[in-house]
Protein backbone atom coordinates (compact mmCIF):
# COMPACT_ATOMS: atom_id res chain seq x y z
CA UNK A 1 0.00 0.00 0.00
CA UNK A 2 2.91 2.46 0.90
CA UNK A 3 6.25 2.75 -0.15
CA UNK A 4 8.70 3.51 3.21
CA UNK A 5 11.56 6.23 2.88
CA UNK A 6 13.53 6.06 6.34
CA UNK A 7 10.78 5.08 8.35
CA UNK A 8 8.17 7.26 6.80
CA UNK A 9 5.75 6.55 3.79
CA UNK A 10 6.88 8.48 0.64
CA UNK A 11 2.48 8.38 -0.33
CA UNK A 12 -0.52 6.69 0.64
CA UNK A 13 -3.94 5.86 -0.78
CA UNK A 14 -5.74 8.90 -0.40
CA UNK A 15 -10.08 8.82 0.15
CA UNK A 16 -10.82 8.82 -3.81
CA UNK A 17 -8.16 5.75 -4.29
CA UNK A 18 -5.50 7.70 -5.81
CA UNK A 19 -2.11 8.08 -4.47
CA UNK A 20 -0.89 11.01 -1.77
CA UNK A 21 1.94 12.54 -1.53
CA UNK A 22 2.99 15.46 1.20
CA UNK A 23 2.99 17.71 -2.15
CA UNK A 24 -0.75 16.64 -2.88
CA UNK A 25 -1.75 17.83 0.97
CA UNK A 26 -3.60 20.29 1.30
CA UNK A 27 -1.27 24.09 2.03
CA UNK A 28 -0.39 24.57 5.44
CA UNK A 29 -2.86 27.78 5.07
CA UNK A 30 -5.84 26.28 4.46
CA UNK A 31 -8.84 27.94 6.12
CA UNK A 32 -11.93 26.53 4.51
CA UNK A 33 -12.01 22.83 5.37
CA UNK A 34 -13.78 20.56 2.79
CA UNK A 35 -14.54 17.08 3.32
CA UNK A 36 -11.94 16.11 0.76
CA UNK A 37 -9.42 17.95 3.04
CA UNK A 38 -10.31 16.79 6.00
CA UNK A 39 -10.45 12.93 4.53
CA UNK A 40 -6.82 13.86 2.66
CA UNK A 41 -5.16 14.99 6.26
CA UNK A 42 -6.57 11.91 8.20
CA UNK A 43 -5.21 9.31 5.35
CA UNK A 44 -1.83 11.19 6.03
CA UNK A 45 -1.88 10.53 9.30
CA UNK A 46 -3.00 7.02 9.42
CA UNK A 47 -0.85 5.98 6.37
CA UNK A 48 2.22 7.04 7.82
CA UNK A 49 3.07 10.34 5.48
CA UNK A 50 2.26 12.36 8.27
CA UNK A 51 2.66 12.07 12.74
CA UNK A 52 -0.28 13.33 14.47
CA UNK A 53 1.85 15.67 15.94
CA UNK A 54 3.16 17.18 12.57
CA UNK A 55 -0.41 17.43 11.08
CA UNK A 56 -1.57 19.51 14.03
CA UNK A 57 1.50 21.83 13.96
CA UNK A 58 1.15 22.08 10.40
CA UNK A 59 -2.83 23.21 10.13
CA UNK A 60 -3.00 24.58 13.15
CA UNK A 61 -5.59 22.28 14.84
CA UNK A 62 -5.86 20.60 18.32
CA UNK A 63 -5.69 16.99 18.65
CA UNK A 64 -9.31 16.56 19.76
CA UNK A 65 -10.30 18.28 16.42
CA UNK A 66 -8.16 15.85 14.24
CA UNK A 67 -9.56 12.80 16.51
CA UNK A 68 -12.76 14.36 16.09
CA UNK A 69 -12.74 14.04 12.16
CA UNK A 70 -11.17 10.39 12.54
CA UNK A 71 -13.89 9.29 14.28
CA UNK A 72 -16.39 10.63 11.93
CA UNK A 73 -15.14 8.81 8.86
CA UNK A 74 -14.89 6.02 11.00
CA UNK A 75 -18.55 5.99 12.12
CA UNK A 76 -20.18 7.70 9.21
CA UNK A 77 -17.64 7.81 6.44
CA UNK A 78 -16.94 10.94 4.46
CA UNK A 79 -20.17 12.12 4.95
CA UNK A 80 -19.68 12.08 8.64
CA UNK A 81 -17.04 15.35 7.91
CA UNK A 82 -20.05 17.40 6.80
CA UNK A 83 -20.51 20.26 8.68
CA UNK A 84 -23.64 21.53 7.07
CA UNK A 85 -25.51 18.47 8.59
CA UNK A 86 -23.63 17.76 11.85
CA UNK A 87 -26.50 17.82 13.96
CA UNK A 88 -27.38 14.00 11.74
CA UNK A 89 -24.27 12.63 12.66
CA UNK A 90 -23.72 13.42 16.32
CA UNK A 91 -25.41 12.18 19.29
Amino acid sequence: MTEMQRGRAKYVIGPDGSPLTVADLPPSDTKRWVIRRKAEVVAAVRGGLLSLEEACQRYTLTVEEFLSWQASIDRHGLAGLRTTRIQQYRA
